[in-house]
């Protein structure tokens, strides 16, 4: 099951599909460009996200995450391991978006 994009995004998708394509396939790119395992590679881009303190990038990432089969004590721990890096706010802040996600999908199980 992919994610679902927002309405404006999914409108750009539809108007530049070369675009998107090609941020697609960047994506992919670097995320094989190094010896990184996919798992840590997701957890890597949680982190980065945890970082640049974008709600819906971590929503996106704890999703895409469990569907990998990471699991969500694994997950979390990204979210507290940021806390001497960005500080206890801004963690507790992913770790309530973490939670966002593992609510939704325990709720729907």
């Amino acid at each position: 099951m992919k994610d679902k994009l927002p309405d404006f995004l999914q409108g750009v998708i539809e108007e530049y599909p070369e675009v998107w394509k090609a941020y697609q396939t960047l994506g992919e790119a670097c995320g094989t460009a190094g010896p990184l395992d996919p798992k840590t590679v997701r957890l890597v881009k949680l982190a980065l996200a945890i970082g640049a303190k974008s709600e819906g990038a971590v929503h996106s990432h704890t999703r895409r995450a469990l569907r990998e089969g990471i699991t969500r004590e694994e997950i979390q721990q990204v979210a507290l391991l940021a806390v001497t890096s960005i500080g206890w706010s801004s963690s507790m802040a992913a770790l309530s978006w973490i939670q966002d996600v593992v609510d939704k999908q325990t709720q729907s199980d």
